[in-house]
């Protein structure tokens, strides 16, 4: 299918668009294993959140209790038994990574803060509307859902319909391109209808008063 016939004829593929790299490749199954995996780890931390009553705080502390009690009675045993001790990476913050780390955090705060203050001043209008739109659409979700819900919905969309359309870019493409053409057409029909009708009207009554 060539280009005119692609959605807002682009030229460049769905893996391409997604960035080409391993976020690309995962999101579009082409490592169908990992991206299984993620789906499953995500439902099941998904349904121990929800059905047992666990918060995210309760169960990361459970977890690293769990890890350091293992790791310590290892620990005393292999130096009772003489057996080698677990075996721990070096853990170890670099200043650079802390450094490179500021910056980034530094860099998206001070463009956040910027954008708050254009807005607050109102000298940025589309972007106050854009943010307003946004925040009231979070809104409406989360009083539909809880916080744990939708992020596994959204990542379960995330993760099957840019497959769903790569798969059946051609089919989804012509059709959704076919039925813009229909509501172009309709569009054409009601405003020669019924917006010049209107208009007519106005102007009718303009002259009589």
């Amino acid at each position: 299918m060539g280009s005119s016939n692609r959605l807002f004829n682009r030229q460049r593929t769905v893996h391409e668009i997604l960035g080409g790299g391993l976020v690309a490749d995962v999101m579009l199954w082409r490592k169908g294993n990992l991206t299984m995996g993620i789906l499953l780890v995500t439902l099941a931390a998904w349904v121990v959140f929800e059905k047992s009553g666990y918060t995210l705080l309760s169960l990361v502390s459970n977890v690293f209790l769990l890890l350091i009690v293992i790791l310590f009675l290892w620990a005393k045993s292999a130096a009772i038994l003489n057996r080698p001790a677990p075996p721990l990476p070096e853990l170890y913050l670099s200043e650079e990574m802390v450094n490179e780390a500021g910056a980034f955090i530094r860099v998206h705060v001070n463009d956040f803060l910027s954008a708050s203050r254009d807005m607050a001043l109102g000298k940025d209008a589309r972007l106050f509307f854009k943010a307003a739109a946004y925040l009231l659409l979070i809104s409406i979700v989360g009083s539909l859902t809880d916080f744990l819900t939708l992020s596994y919905t959204s990542l379960f969309v995330v993760l099957t319909v840019p497959a769903f359309y790569e798969r059946y870019e051609d089919y989804i493409d012509s059709y959704t391109i076919l039925g813009c053409r229909k509501m172009q057409q309709l569009y054409v029909k009601f405003d020669s209808k019924f917006v010049n009708q209107f208009r007519k009207w106005i102007l009718e009554r303009q002259k009589l008063s």
